[in-house]
């Protein structure tokens, strides 16, 4: 691990330091977990944000596929 130097104003850093799971685990425990979780976050945001934009960008297809609903056969039971 490297270590780094982060800058808190001293409410906000007062407000973490009465945490119950950072007086447990230690600040750069609790900090570590809040940066995975938010990159985590963000990149099933980006994910889902691509999703959209690909199912948005679908103009001018409609036509491609049309007919092949007919062409499809469910199993025998």
């Amino acid at each position: 691990m490297k270590a780094i130097q982060v800058t808190f104003d001293d409410h906000l850093l007062a407000r973490l330091d009465r945490d119950g799971e950072v007086q447990r685990d230690g600040r750069s425990a609790v900090l570590r977990r809040a940066a995975d979780l938010y990159l985590r976050q963000r990149r099933a945001g980006s994910i889902s944000a691509a999703y959209r934009r690909a199912d948005a960008d679908h103009t001018g297809r409609e036509d491609e596929f049309a007919g092949w609903e007919k062409e499809g056969e469910w199993p025998a039971e």
